[in-house]
């Protein structure tokens, strides 16, 4: 390993992730690249903290590059986000991609990923939906344990953070079989654990944290570079207001009709008009997640839904993978790889849209979470932010 890659939220960043940083120099790293989601997050929101706050938070614990991993592969399920990470970082040129697992096997992730992209494992995929009424997930962790039987792929599948580096090592089979993969077991808490363990707590349980008692109460599980940086992030008012999201979030929804709805990327089989129906009577996001969620419609891929709807993120308006490298940050000595990408690179988001069709379309998408994020700052800023804020660069 020279140039390792990081798939990243860093919402917020935290004693786990500079852990992980740390982890990969150790293990040979010259180089670390990370793609950052931008604008939105996975789960179907906006991020605590503006993408330049959390990408100076990973250069200041040892990353060298930071680029963005546009908002509308970043607000998407398991499959197209690692796609699109994977992506972004062979582009980059690096050779290995570190990840954490709660299963840090790279042979049993690997076969797990193999399993899921054989002919069998569609066939059977096809027989467990055929059956009971059963959740999607349930159903495909059933089907590749019926192809590599006995060998633990139903409860590897079933936890978060392996089946998220299971398609991580799907998309480097797929879209970089010279790139290599280097798990890494999580530290303290797990995914979406509420009580901090050691010295680490979950990214989840530190924004509940910091939202009731403010930043100074992240002070150990945070590396103190960073709780600076977060300190100023507070008194700036950077912060996300979750009343205000929720607020722009559903006025958006209120003013679409059916027909918009049925545009929107992972709409099918009627669901814009449940969509229709609750968005009529939805008071807060979360109510309407609630309203939407059940065995057939998983919680996460309802909040993401909302939020394409919000932005307009629709079925063939974007690329099927990121077309570009925008640089949100670097340490200086580490800007001349940007001339061995692969795919156009830098920090300025205007250059990168007139590079082509598809980047201009991607750029646009950007753009409009961008203009949600900055209205529903604690101190709203005017849209264009992700246009005019210079990359974070360190010596």
């Amino acid at each position: 390993m020279r140039f390792a890659g990081i798939i990243a939220e860093y919402n917020p960043f935290h004693n786990g992730h500079a852990w992980q940083l740390a982890q990969a120099r150790a293990l040979g790293a010259q180089t670390v690249a990370v793609a950052l989601s931008s604008g939105l997050v996975q789960r179907g929101a906006l991020p605590l903290l503006p993408d330049r706050v959390r990408a100076e938070a990973a250069l200041r614990a040892g990353a060298d590059l930071v680029f963005a991993l546009p908002a509308p592969w970043a607000c998407s399920g398991a499959e197209p986000f690692a796609r699109a990470g994977v992506a972004l970082l062979a582009a980059a040129g690096c050779d290995t991609l570190v990840f954490g697992a709660e299963t840090p096997n790279a042979a049993l992730l690997m076969l797990a990923a193999r399993t899921l992209l054989s002919a069998e494992y569609t066939a059977a995929l096809k027989a467990q939906l055929a059956g009971p009424a059963r959740s999607f997930a349930a159903a495909r962790a059933a089907a590749a344990e019926a192809v590599s039987p006995g060998q633990g792929l139903q409860q590897l599948l079933g936890r978060p953070n392996d089946n998220l580096a299971v398609e991580y090592c799907k998309a480097v089979l797929q879209l970089a079989p010279q790139m290599g993969v280097c798990p890494l077991g999580r530290q303290g808490a797990q995914h979406d654990q509420s009580l901090p363990a050691d010295g680490y707590a979950s990214a989840s349980a530190l924004r509940q944290l910091w939202l009731a008692e403010g930043a100074q109460a992240l002070a150990p599980y945070v590396p103190a570079n960073a709780l600076d940086i977060y300190r100023t992030a507070e008194v700036q008012g950077l912060l996300v207001d979750p009343r205000a999201a929720d607020v722009a979030l559903l006025s958006r929804l209120r003013q679409l009709a059916a027909g918009d709805f049925a545009r929107i990327r992972g709409v099918n089989e009627g669901l814009e008009y449940l969509l229709e129906e609750q968005v009529r009577t939805a008071v807060t996001a979360e109510g309407l997640a609630d309203a939407l969620t059940g065995v057939r419609y998983p919680r996460a891929r309802m909040r993401r839904l909302c939020m394409d709807a919000a932005l307009g993120y629709t079925a063939d308006g974007l690329p099927d993978l990121p077309p570009y490298l925008h640089l949100l940050g670097a340490k200086k000595g580490a800007l001349p790889l940007l001339g061995q990408c692969s795919l156009p690179a830098g920090p300025s988001l205007a250059k990168l849209a007139r590079e082509n069709p598809a980047c201009a379309a991607a750029v646009q998408a950007q753009s409009r979470a961008d203009a949600l994020g900055t209205l529903c700052r604690r101190s709203a800023a005017a849209m264009g932010e992700c246009f005019t804020a210079p990359a974070v660069l360190l010596d």
